[in-house]
Formats: C-alpha cells, structure tokens, sequence
C-alpha cells in the first residue's frame, strides 16, 4: 500500500550528496555554513551547484567574492556540523566557536577546513542564479582529499571516511559500509 506524503517534503525522498561545510571569505574573515543542498553537474569541466538561503549571512559573503570551498566533513564532527548550522555567522566566528581549523586553499581566497576529508575550491559562474533562485552554480578549480579515505570514491567502509547525510529536520545518518 502507498501512502500519500506532503509535497513540501517531495525533497527528503532523494538522496543527494554528503551535508558539508561551505567556507567563504569576506570582510577580513572567513565564515562557515552548513550546507545539505549540494550535486555535481559536470566532470569537464567540473561544475558543482548548492542552494543557501538569501537571509544566510554566506549568501551575502559568496555573492560579494564569487568564490568559496565545498568541506566534506567525516562522522566525526558531526557536532561541528549541526552546530555550525544553527548559529549565524554575521555574529558568532564559526571556527573559533567549533574547533574548526582554517587553512590556506591553492586557487581561492575562502580557507580550506582542516579536520575536513575532502575538499573543493570554487569559482561562481552565472551569478544571476543565486539572486533569482538562490543557486549557486560554481568551477571546481582544485580538490584534494585526506590520504587514504577516497580512491575514486569515498572509502566508507573505513570509519574515517564515512560522511554525514541529512534527512530533515535535525535527523543525519551515515554510510554504514557497501552492500
């Protein structure tokens, strides 16, 4: 039997991609959020997309600078993550408050996250997009990964390498190996 469900939540039935931490750069600081909204959309060149809400102090920050880093968080800080979510970062410095280390990326201004497994350095491209849709559509212009957690794909059977993925609300779960 099926059972009918609320269009608004037509979203929580597809699965995307790992919730991760979007750091930008603005005003002579960096800034974190909490993202779920992310997917690849090319390989050549790389392209990825993520939606932040127009009131979210780092949609100001992107739009201003065009640039930010995509951070792949592990399980293990899962606390840092759902944290960095409830708080704004127009008032609170999100790395001091969550144990974040910032580190200098290659191509952009935005700081790579340290205790972070992967990671994406981006360029917006079609800026339009996120004052109409509040998409953000972005080159991946460098990636880099910890050794040993992602050989052409993440590694999750290994528990350093397993991600944290949103359901709704402030339920996550993670990868609990390959079936």
């Amino acid at each position: 039997m099926k059972v009918r469900v609320r269009r608004n939540l037509a979203k929580r039935l597809l699965n995307h991609g790992p919730t991760v931490l979007v750091a930008s750069f603005y005003r002579g600081r960096p800034n974190v959020a909490t993202i779920a909204w992310t997917m690849p959309l090319d390989s050549d060149p790389p392209r990825v997309a993520l939606v932040i809400g127009e009131g979210n102090y780092s949609f100001e920050c992107i739009t201003k600078t065009g640039e930010f880093t995509i951070n792949v968080p592990p399980v293990s800080l899962k606390e840092a993550v759902i944290g960095a979510g409830s708080v704004s970062g127009r008032r609170v410095d999100k790395f001091m408050k969550f144990g974040l280390t910032p580190i200098k990326a290659r191509k952009v201004k935005p700081p790579l996250i340290e205790e972070c497994i992967g990671h994406l350095e981006c360029r917006m491209i079609e800026p339009e997009l996120a004052e109409r849709y509040n998409l953000f559509l972005a080159d991946v212009v460098a990636v880099s990964v910890t050794k040993g957690t992602f050989k052409e794909r993440w590694l999750v059977e290994k528990e350093e390498a397993r991600t944290i993925h949103h359901l709704g609300g402030n339920v996550f779960t993670c990868p609990g190996g390959l079936v």
